[in-house]
């Protein structure tokens, strides 16, 4: 089983890619698809459906794990929901099953407690794959997480 971890945003859009193999978990990719700040909305959004296409051709991940929104009184909400309704629109499009993670659900799955520092789940992250150096940016930690979370409710603890 592979499946791709999505943390989602305008700016950057954090995923990783985590494999299954003989009960073990291999993590085989992380980072971000970055859209250009100069760049009008619209354009950031066409970048991001392309270059989520590109690693799900590249990957071609069974199942996809993303983390919910929760609305903030900000100027980048909107764009932000925006992000995501291209990235589930990308995932619907290749028939790749989707679970949604709240970021409460994925520390407590992931450290124990819904209210985990950024600390406590990147080294349970670390810990879970076996890394020896923290994923950068965060945001590819993030969406690791959030792949991580999927698993652990598939039962590969």
């Amino acid at each position: 089983m592979r499946i791709i971890g999505i943390d989602p945003g305008l700016a950057r859009v954090g995923y990783g890619i985590i494999e299954i193999e003989n009960e073990k978990k291999i993590m085989l990719d992380c980072g971000v698809i970055e859209t250009c700040k100069d760049k009008n909305e619209e354009d950031r959004l066409f970048e991001i459906y392309k270059d989520l296409n590109e690693l799900i051709n590249h990957w071609n991940p069974n199942i996809a794990a993303v983390e919910k929104f929760f609305f903030y009184r900000s100027s980048t909400t909107i764009s932000v929901v925006q992000a995501r309704g291209v990235i589930m629109m990308v995932l619907a499009s290749r028939k790749i099953q989707v679970s949604e993670y709240s970021p409460a659900q994925i520390k407590l799955t992931i450290a124990g407690s819904g209210k985990a520092s950024k600390k406590e789940i990147l080294d349970a992250v670390m810990y879970d794959l076996g890394l020896k150096k923290p994923p950068k940016p965060d945001d590819s930690a993030d969406a690791l997480a959030i792949a991580l979370t999927k698993l652990n409710e598939e039962g590969f603890n």
